[in-house]
Order: structure tokens, then sequence, then C-alpha cells
């Protein structure tokens, strides 16, 4: 009988070593450093940070950023009332960040 082991996940750290995601009091996220890290890991893939500046209407940016709004808005519809609630939690802090 073989057993197979599960690899386990590397915990998301926000500092030290591995320190690839924002604090939330920073705004959650992933930083410049993490999606390099990413993208050396997963070579063609087309990860990108978050879209906070002024952007013109109808751009790329400005595409990236109603397409992420929409889909953290169900994030939060579906997380539980007291994450919901919170202001600082993750979910809510990532939303501010890129202007939802």
């Amino acid at each position: 009988m073989v057993v197979k082991r599960r690899k386990t996940k590397n915990i998301r750290r926000t500092t030290g070593k591995g320190g690839n995601f924002r604090p939330t009091k920073s705004g959650a996220g992933m930083t410049k450093k993490g999606v390099r890290a990413y993208r050396k890991a997963n070579p063609g893939s087309k990860l990108k940070t978050a879209v906070t500046g002024k952007v013109k209407k109808g751009s790329k940016a400005a595409k990236r950023r109603k397409s992420y709004c929409a889909r953290s808005l169900g994030q939060l519809k579906k997380s539980s009332a007291k994450t919901r609630n919170n202001p600082n939690s993750r979910i809510r802090q990532a939303r501010r960040r890129w202007k939802c």
C-alpha cells in the first residue's frame, strides 16, 4: 500500500524571507517583488500588480480594475459578516487599494 503525502502550502508571510504579500494595513495584495517571484516560478504567467493610479476610461488598466472590482465584490459577499463589516479585513483593504 502506497501512502501519498500532500504537499504543504507555504504560509503567506508579509515580512522576512518570502514576504511577498502586503500587510493588511498597507492595502493587502502582492508586492512587486512577490509578483516577480511568482512569475519566475510560473513561466508564462501574466500576473500583474494592482491598478492603483489614475487611468483613462476604457484603457486596459481601467478594464482590469473593473474586472477585479467585480470579482472581489463576489468574494466580499460570500465572506462572513464579520469580515464583510470589518473595514480592516484583507478583502476590504485590497478593494480600497484598487479603488473599487
